[in-house]
């Protein structure tokens, strides 16, 4: 496995055990999919550390929504447990196997974080400093889960495929928001949409 530029040995070792229970995990339950596996390190760790690498260093409460497998919520916790006093994460999952798994590394790793096991409508507002979903819905439905589980002034981070253009424009008929795009460091195509000031238009 690499290292990420710029991080402590502890979080390399938190991140490798994170690895390797994903390896163990992944043939009982469908956490990425498994053609990704050979090189998980990059579509899955690295993809999720250049979400992080996008919040500003004061951030106390990052929620990730339908966290799967835990990208990118669970490196998330992983880094800032390393550089932020204080850092907790939460992590949204309705199904109760993949939440198993996600305590599962939260134990190993120590990391300051939870999971609610539950459907994103239902679990309580969240007040998130920073929201972030990964593969989950079309970014009108994110920007309804935004409204209810993030701060005013919070900021939700969207990894985005290729139709990022049609989904904006789709939201922006029912939305009002600002935003901002920044070009995926691991693919070619998807971006990573900032957004803020979620209202309804």
């Amino acid at each position: 496995m690499s290292r990420l530029d710029g991080v402590s040995r502890e979080t390399s070792e938190r991140l490798e055990v994170y690895r390797a229970l994903l390896e163990k995990w992944n043939p009982h339950i469908n956490l990425v999919a498994r053609s990704t596996l050979d090189n998980a390190w990059v579509r899955h760790f690295v993809d999720s550390a250049q979400v992080y690498s996008l919040v500003p260093p004061n951030v106390s409460h990052w929620v990730d929504l339908g966290s799967g497998g835990g990208f990118p919520g669970l490196v998330a916790a992983i880094l800032g447990a390393e550089r932020v006093s204080g850092f907790r994460t939460t992590l949204i999952e309705s199904d109760a196997r993949k939440s198993a798994f996600l305590r599962s590394v939260i134990r190993e790793t120590e990391v300051n974080a939870k999971v609610l096991t539950e459907r994103i409508e239902a679990a309580p507002p969240q007040d998130a400093d920073v929201l972030s979903a990964r593969a989950l819905a079309d970014l009108s439905t994110l920007l309804r889960f935004a409204e209810r589980h993030m701060t005013a002034d919070g900021r939700a981070l969207f990894p985005k495929g290729e139709n990022w253009r049609k989904e904006l424009t789709e939201a922006q008929s029912k939305w009002q928001f600002d935003y901002q795009i920044d070009n995926s460091k691991t693919e070619t195509g998807p971006v990573i949409l900032t957004v803020t000031g979620v209202r309804r238009a």
